[in-house]
């Protein structure tokens, strides 16, 4: 159900990496929680974040719910086509819905994630 070439972290976030860049986005099933997604709030490029703070805030018309970084490093990227078409998430959430990319700091944090199996084990408790 999710895909395996991710990795998934505890608070619903997914990571695709390529090198040492991690490409960020939200879970499916964070996406079908949340409801329709209508706002996102996302940080600025060069900004340098730690595995577990948070990076922005995404807004449905469910509830706001913090988005939170599985691992660290330097933002290198935003998914700005976002701000205008929030609810790409809800329809695309593991291509288009990518929200940020991180030049990630240590890549052993990448260990720490789920698999896609293992996620789905996660979510099914």
């Amino acid at each position: 159900m999710f895909p395996e070439d991710l990795k998934y972290y505890k608070e619903h976030e997914w990571v695709r990496t390529e090198s040492d860049v991690a490409t960020i986005g939200i879970s499916d099933y964070a996406q079908s929680a949340l409801g329709d997604i209508v706002y996102l709030e996302l940080p600025e490029i060069g900004e340098t974040l730690s595995a577990g703070d948070t990076f922005g805030e995404v807004e449905s018309v469910k509830s706001v719910s913090q988005l939170f970084t599985p691992v660290g490093g330097e933002i290198v990227e935003v998914n700005t086509e976002l701000a205008n078409a929030p609810e790409t998430i809800n329809s695309n959430p593991y291509d288009e819905g990518w929200m940020i990319k991180v030049k990630m700091s240590d890549t052993a944090e990448l260990e720490e994630l789920m698999s896609g199996s293992e996620y789905q084990a996660f979510v099914e408790q």
